[in-house]
């Protein structure tokens, strides 16, 4: 019995870090840290390259980063129907 009762704490242990985790990919806090990341290297590989206004352009990446961030819940519904 003590055995059965070590595997279901390890499991909810589990579930936890499992829901955790899934809060963290959705989360305002990591959108945002890796979006100001992915803008700062797009815009010091732009300098670097003398590229053209590369404040501007390095808006495209990290614009293409939020949207992937999004759950595009009509896309999400279609691919559910189709499954």
């Amino acid at each position: 019995m003590e055995n059965f009762e070590e595997r279901i704490i390890k499991i909810e242990e589990r579930n936890r870090r499992v829901e955790l985790d899934k809060r963290w990919e959705r989360s305002f806090t990591r959108i945002f840290s890796v979006s100001c990341i992915t803008y700062v290297v797009a815009v010091l590989a732009l300098y670097t390259i003398n590229a053209p206004r590369p404040f501007a352009s390095a808006l495209i990446p990290t614009l293409g980063f939020i949207l992937s961030t999004q759950s595009l819940p009509f896309i999400k519904k279609w691919w559910i129907k189709n499954k």
